[in-house]
């Protein structure tokens, strides 16, 4: 009786806390799963006619403390209070979020299923070109013309730039793209996303794969201690290369503000281009997508 009456306690909670946030599943009708990762499924559906992404987090709490839940769900609220007033080009259009009520239900081909009370999700638009990461993984052996990496890179450095001013998140992101002090237990800051930036800057340079063969282990220790990076290539541009090792300093106070980072982009000279594969042998690429 005790646990059905904090269930419901919860979801009260959480509707006061998401009031004007939060999705009717009963209008939303979700289709196949997109993609997955270590916390959370990536699902394309329709809200209302609206071609949307459901992004289902589970965060494993059989196997994690109740502080460990509670630090996650506290940096889950931090995100949605950021995301849902911003608007943005380079920013995915947030729609609505809920977090864990026994209420919820959604709508699929088989009809409705319920969800765990543990679960919580945010619904986005649906961006249909996929990730820029799997593109750069189908074309690793190719690279982007010189033009349209520039695009992507002030689209991408563009809109970090508007999420900035805003309260941070909490979360430390992913391994291979996490600032040195992160992996150090440090604060994560707006200079971890700066850091983020430099790595993704060298994946969209290279069209190619970060450390494939190091473990977390191997990564962390190399990271943080021996100041392992990325190699730059001798085709790319001076003025490239030392915004790259500006953005992942081991010092945070040394990277630059995603403001300076934009206006570095914008420039550069794009006839500087060496190496890169010409307009007309490659098929493009595409902006950055949830």
């Amino acid at each position: 009786m005790e646990m059905k009456e904090r269930s419901r306690s919860l979801g009260r909670a959480n509707k006061i806390a998401f009031k004007g946030l939060d999705v009717n599943f009963g209008r939303l009708s979700m289709q196949k799963e997109k993609a997955r990762g270590s916390f959370a499924s990536v699902h394309r559906g329709d809200y209302d006619g609206r071609d949307v992404a459901v992004k289902v987090f589970d965060w494993g709490e059989d196997q994690k403390t109740k502080a460990q839940i509670s630090s996650l769900r506290i940096a889950f609220r931090q995100e949605v209070s950021v995301w849902h007033n911003l608007t943005h080009p380079n920013v995915s259009q947030f729609i609505g979020a809920v977090l864990g009520t026994s209420e919820i239900k959604f709508q699929n081909h088989s009809g409705q299923i319920g969800m765990p009370v543990n679960l919580c999700c945010l619904v986005t638009d649906y961006q249909p070109g996929g990730t820029l990461k799997s593109y750069l993984v189908k074309n690793r052996k190719r690279k982007l013309p010189f033009e349209k990496f520039m695009q992507l890179s002030l689209d991408l450095a563009r809109g970090l730039e508007a999420l900035n001013p805003n309260e941070m998140t909490g979360y430390t992101g992913s391994l291979g793209y996490m600032a040195p002090e992160v992996f150090d237990n440090k604060p994560y800051n707006r200079k971890c996303d700066v850091y983020s930036f430099g790595i993704c800057l060298w994946e969209m340079y290279c069209c190619d794969m970060l450390y494939p063969n190091l473990s977390f282990y191997e990564l962390t220790s190399a990271v943080v201690y021996r100041n392992l990076r990325p190699e730059i290539p001798k085709c790319c541009p001076s003025s490239l290369e030392k915004l790259m090792k500006r953005c992942w300093d081991a010092d945070p106070n040394k990277r630059p503000e995603m403001e300076e980072v934009v206006s570095t982009l914008e420039a550069i000279n794009t006839s500087k281009g060496r190496g890169m594969t010409p307009l007309n042998r490659t098929r493009g690429c595409f902006c950055w997508r949830l």
